[in-house]
């Protein structure tokens, strides 16, 4: 106890096994967002085999990224409960059902419910555990590695979109959803990653310890112990689930730019590819916008993650910067309708939008403070999940037959 007690006085250790923990978040950014981003390859065969239109097939991934918005808290309060090891080694196995059984699917309502609730779902319990780890694992150099971590997403993109795009050309769309569900069992090995800090707050530590006290001091009855142990799990819960951050008006303001950001953050990702078919253009080309996206993104989040963590201005006042830029860049999408065009708009908005997610959660750290973050991370992402569900159909101004020009 006295040993633990000595690392909690030291702070976030800002390295050692915290590399590791940036390592499991890294992958989980690219295998639950990076997978997301790339999945708009799938999207002209599914429209293709099933007939349907394109704002009927962004509903899969729609409800994808609003079920990990709304089970964000879910995964924080289970966390507490079980330890984030064993809540993002579920995750992942549930992220790998919902695919593997989404190949199998005989009409959108039953990829809507496999790839989209059941995979969504278990990255949900994946990404919130990891990231909340994160914050507990670094403070001075929390913006590096918030930037490092989330490079994953574009990594994953950059390498994942014209590997989706072969695997569908010889495999079929429902192939590649099969070895696609087999590589998102990775997300069990990034849990197992997942080395708890000793103490991880003074409160509940406190609470442990005169429990502890009260068991070796007088005799207890079978309902004494239930009791205690109802209560050490309720002071767990209630680090994750802070109701009082409603009343907290800078995390609500903040919340609501997460409402507004999700309307259009994911929209280019999953339209893109579609929109550059729409236009005629070949079926790789198309693919390489993404990762040409995908490797701007990645200079811009660790670029200005750097940035960020020299401290020359204050980062809400970076952040604001960067997504001024990114409303403008995106206004400007519907005037580039060739490959070139296409492959500029793409860089511009890769690198802002990394700049951007760089440092979105290092800003809720500093709103609500370290201690709260698991509690306001999970609150964020279930205020933000309106507008992951209804960005990306609300985006589309596609017809389904214009997705077959070019194939």
């Amino acid at each position: 106890m006295e040993s633990a007690v000595k690392r909690h006085a030291a702070g976030p250790p800002d390295g050692g096994y915290g590399w590791f923990i940036v390592l499991a978040t890294f992958l989980v950014f690219g295998l639950t967002f990076g997978v997301i981003k790339s999945f708009g390859v799938f999207y002209v065969e599914i429209n293709h085999y099933f007939a349907t239109s394109a704002t009927a097939t962004s509903w899969i991934t729609s409800i994808s990224i609003a079920t990990v918005h709304i089970g964000a808290p879910v995964g924080s309060v289970m966390s507490a409960c079980f330890g984030h090891r064993a809540v993002v080694m579920l995750g992942g196995l549930l992220s790998s059902m919902g695919m593997v059984t989404g190949a199998f699917a005989q009409n959108l309502l039953q990829l809507y419910i496999t790839v989209g609730f059941l995979t969504g779902f278990g990255y949900a319990l994946t990404w919130t555990p990891t990231v909340t780890m994160l914050g507990c694992y670094f403070e001075k150099r929390r913006p590096m590695a918030n930037a490092l971590a989330s490079a994953g997403e574009c990594i994953i993109t950059f390498l994942f979109t014209p590997f989706f795009q072969l695997l569908v050309d010889v495999y079929s769309w429902r192939g590649a959803m099969l070895l696609l569900g087999a590589v998102l069992l990775n997300l069990c090995v990034c849990g197992a990653l997942l080395r708890p800090l000793s103490d991880l707050s003074d409160q509940h530590s406190a609470v442990l310890d005169r429990i502890e006290l009260e068991d070796l001091s007088q005799p207890h009855t079978d309902l004494q112990e239930t009791s205690r142990k109802s209560e050490t799990i309720r002071s767990k819960v209630l680090r994750y689930v802070d109701y009082t951050l409603i009343t907290n008006s800078h995390f609500m303001v903040y919340s609501m730019f997460g409402v507004f950001a999700a309307l259009g953050f994911f929209a280019p990702a999953l339209f893109l590819v579609p929109y550059a078919r729409s236009q005629g253009i070949e079926e790789y080309q198309a693919a390489a916008l993404m990762s040409i996206s995908a490797a701007l993104d990645l200079f811009g989040r660790l670029l200005f993650g750097w940035v960020a963590n020299l401290q020359l201005v204050k980062t809400i006042h970076q952040l604001t910067v960067t997504v001024i830029f990114l409303g403008v860049v995106l206004l400007l999408c519907p005037l580039a309708t060739t490959f070139t065009q296409l492959a500029i708009f793409s860089s511009i908005y890769g690198l802002v939008f990394g700049a951007t997610v760089a440092i979105h959660i290092t800003v809720l750290a500093e709103v609500v403070g370290v201690n709260r973050l698991g509690s306001a991370l999970g609150f964020f992402m279930l205020i933000r999940s309106s507008g992951g569900l209804l960005g990306p159909p609300l985006a589309d101004d596609t017809e389904g037959p214009r997705h077959t020009a070019g194939s």
